[in-house]
């Protein structure tokens, strides 16, 4: 699933949250208040955590990847040393 969807998606279900608690809400607004900023809190929160999970996991593969590169232009190099060497002979 795309991490974009994602997140939309969790938008998405704390923008419900809160209506549908403002509308249902048995305490006094005030009170309401508080416990949807509360929530609010929580759920960025949670979203900045997984951001930073997502962040992280594509700088890692990021990482990994450019070293593959740098192993294989090596490897390149390397191989076309021997062969200019047989070459020269």
């Amino acid at each position: 699933m795309n991490s974009g969807k994602v997140i939309i998606s969790l938008l998405a279900g704390v923008a419900a949250g809160s209506i549908i608690g403002i509308l249902f809400a048995p305490d006094k607004g005030t009170d309401t208040r508080k416990k949807i900023s509360k929530k609010r809190d929580d759920y960025m929160d949670d979203i900045k955590s997984k951001l930073d999970d997502l962040i992280c996991s594509i700088t890692d593969r990021f990482e990994s990847s450019k070293e593959d590169v740098d192993d294989l232009i090596e490897k390149g190099k390397s191989k076309a040393q021997q062969i200019k060497r047989k070459i020269s002979y």
